[in-house]
């Protein structure tokens, strides 16, 4: 009697935190639901809308002159050289730019992250390319390499680089320059996140590691780098999808010429330059859903590792 009564107890135990649980989770679901409706609303409408008008042929130019084509501008985007090329540029560029980054990031954040005198300036001083606009920050860029004008190929023809090259005129170095005004722009966002992550390792676990006679690469590659993950997962993440979507910097250097055209730049010249608004909304919609799927495999494969990094720790 007295084992049953036991068991009764720890089933109701159970029950009353199993009741609890689920207290605590509808009340999470009232609280979270005006922001999820208002964010549904703000952004399932543009979606929708651009689903909608990429199965049409829409004509700006004659009011309500419009077809139902269904997936005819989805077949004619992968039929066509000019998509498959811009797919290409954008993860070329994101592949570059974003590995750049990331070694110069890291350098940057252990800069700035060792304690030495005038740090908080070197911070603020690291930290100006990123609060610069990117529309201003090409067109810099776009000045620096003029063919005739420009201080950069004067330079680089005296130390013998490019030697008669038109940077932005001609395809790979248009490239080229815009990985390069990307990094320059965007690795200190970079250094931002990673310097967070620097910030809460102990600094007693290098006191330890100093005792034992660790070199200051040892340090680096057996603590600094594995406790870092997290932050270098979660700093890839934002700057992969953020790169995947570029469209300014190119817009701005070369207006998408010399094999720099990306997925959001084509979008945007067929939707505003050719006025093809069903083309167009196809482009935009196969945008997303590439940087949906990269998306989806950060979180699958990057959320988990953080995730057992987490639970090790």
């Amino acid at each position: 009697m007295e084992a049953a009564t036991a068991r009764l107890g720890r089933g109701g135990k159970r029950r009353k935190k199993r009741g609890y649980g689920s207290e605590e989770r509808r009340l999470a679901t009232l609280l979270l639901s005006p922001a999820l409706i208002v964010i549904a609303l703000v952004a399932a409408y543009p979606i929708g809308y651009a689903v909608w008008l990429s199965l049409t042929e829409y004509s700006v130019r004659v009011p309500g002159k419009w077809r139902f084509v269904g997936f005819d501008n989805y077949t004619e985007a992968f039929g066509s050289p000019d998509f498959w090329a811009a797919v290409k540029n954008t993860f070329i560029f994101t592949g570059l730019s974003v590995s750049l980054e990331l070694v110069i990031g890291l350098g940057m954040a252990l800069a700035m992250h060792a304690a030495f005198k005038g740090r908080g300036l070197l911070r603020t001083v690291v930290l100006v390319p990123w609060a610069v606009v990117t529309v201003v920050s090409a067109i810099t860029w776009r000045t620096l390499f003029e063919p005739n004008l420009g201080l950069a190929p004067q330079i680089l023809e005296a130390v013998g680089i490019g030697q008669g090259v038109v940077w932005l005129g001609q395809e790979g170095y248009a490239m080229a320059v815009m990985v390069l005004a990307d990094v320059w722009k965007t690795a200190p966002f970079m250094a931002l996140l990673l310097l967070a992550g620097l910030q809460v390792i102990p600094d007693d676990v290098y006191d330890a590691a100093k005792v034992d006679g660790a070199t200051t690469w040892q340090r680096f590659r057996r603590i600094t780098l594995p406790l870092l993950v997290p932050a270098i997962l979660v700093a890839l993440i934002f700057r992969t999808l953020d790169a995947l979507r570029i469209f300014d910097l190119p817009f701005v250097l070369t207006g998408g010429t010399n094999g720099t055209e990306t997925l959001s730049l084509i979008a945007q010249q067929e939707l505003t330059t050719n006025n093809l608004i069903g083309y167009g909304s196809a482009l935009s919609v196969l945008t997303f859903v590439i940087v949906m799927g990269v998306s989806f495999l950060y979180i699958r494969t990057v959320g988990g590792n953080i995730r057992s990094l987490a639970e090790d720790n």
